[in-house]
């Protein structure tokens, strides 16, 4: 995700105003930010099976950029069943060589915009072949932007998306309410016919809880009142937002921060990105990581632990 400026501002300063009160803020001591640590992962499902699949998607802001960071080496240190990538902004003859000749992944699927080199774009490497996969959620107004990867898979679809961003202004909120309904009901369709785990960049903050500066942000993208209607109508569709299904009181657990103002020392951030599941895979839920510590990009991996 992208933040404006001014989007940024009230991510580091919610309650800016007069000059009076920022001279008063100088004498105070800075304060000290609360960090999230990532507690150890959970592998036994609440139904006690052990947890055998292992899911991480990440926004990598840059595919080329995030290799040269060595985020391939901390992806083999998790050594995950499926990886899902995000904002690849690479397109397909441009991949670098040290993600198309990865022996770990002999399965890999790549979207990209295209209209537009550079921009938007996803990726789903596996270590098993899925069944069956598709690109896009069938309406071209959408598939264009190579925002959607499903593989489906024996007992679940896995779909990873990077969903539109409303822009600076909220000059795409209009579209951004289009697609969420199109994206909602596609998602319904698939999990007509067996259950769908859904993880991206969702490019919302849900709830007050899951951004730092809730107050400063309720007229900037991420955070209107329509993005946050669209992911709860996805809820009520059927569909478990699985971190806050485990830990519904966890607070500064965060998945992005803007790279200005030194926002991630700092914590100053929003929990953007998520594995959502289908009601029906709940008994297998293990656990859902934020990664927080992880660097590379200005978002943090996710990962999740199911028994499938």
């Amino acid at each position: 995700m992208k933040r404006g400026k001014k989007s940024e501002e009230a991510d580091a300063h919610p309650d800016s105003g007069t000059a009076s009160r920022s001279k008063t803020k100088k004498t105070k001591e800075p304060e000290a930010p609360i960090l999230y640590e990532d507690p150890p992962d959970k592998m036994t499902s609440r139904d006690g099976r052990d947890a055998n699949t292992k899911i991480t998607s990440w926004n990598v802001d840059g595919l080329r950029a995030w290799v040269k960071k060595k985020g391939l080496d901390w992806v083999r240190e998790e050594n995950p069943d499926v990886l899902c990538l995000q904002e690849t902004k690479c397109a397909e003859k441009s991949l670098p060589a040290d993600i198309t000749s990865m022996p770990e992944y002999p399965y890999k699927y790549w979207a990209g915009s295209d209209d537009k080199e550079g921009y938007s774009g996803v990726a789903m490497l596996c270590k098993t072949e899925p069944v069956k996969v598709t690109y896009g959620i069938g309406k071209e107004e959408h598939d264009k932007e190579g925002r959607v990867i499903t593989a489906e898979f024996p007992g679940f679809f896995l779909v990873t998306a990077y969903v539109p961003n409303s822009g600076r202004g909220l000059v795409r909120l209009d579209y951004r309410k289009t697609w969420d309904a199109d994206f909602r009901t596609y998602l319904s369709e698939l999990d007509v016919q067996k259950p769908v785990v859904l993880c991206g960049d969702l490019n919302v903050a849900h709830q007050e809880i899951d951004l730092k500066n809730p107050k400063g942000n309720k007229k900037n993208a991420g955070f209107t009142a329509e993005e946050r209607e669209g992911f709860g109508q996805l809820l009520e569709a059927g569909f478990v937002d699985s971190f806050r299904e485990l830990y519904p009181e966890q607070s500064h657990a965060y998945s992005f921060w803007t790279y200005m103002m030194n926002a991630r020392d700092k914590n100053v951030g929003w929990r953007l990105d998520y594995f959502v599941l289908s009601s029906s895979l709940l008994p297998g839920l293990c656990d859902s990581k934020i990664r927080n510590q992880v660097k590379g990009s200005d978002h943090c991996p996710i990962t999740l632990h199911m028994a499938v």
